[in-house]
């Protein structure tokens, strides 16, 4: 199974309630704060609530090779 690399992107000031503790409940306290976690739909819905501040990589079973996913909101504007 696959695993995914999750990193906060944007800050928690100003968010809803609820952003701020799926952010919690991923791992994650602080900007750049990163985890690793299998990608099950859980964790997917997870990022998806927050999917404005946080950026997921897809790491592969091999470990080394990572593709970008978009569920960044850089460079959309």
């Amino acid at each position: 199974m696959a695993q995914l690399h999750i990193t906060q992107t944007r800050s928690t000031i100003g968010a809803k309630r609820n952003q701020r503790e799926t952010l919690r409940s991923l791992g994650l306290k602080r900007i750049r704060d990163s985890v690793v976690l299998e990608d099950k739909p859980e964790v997917l819905g997870m990022v998806y609530t927050v999917t404005h501040m946080v950026s997921v990589e897809v790491v592969s079973d091999a470990g080394s090779a990572e593709v970008d996913v978009a569920a960044s909101n850089e460079g959309s504007k």
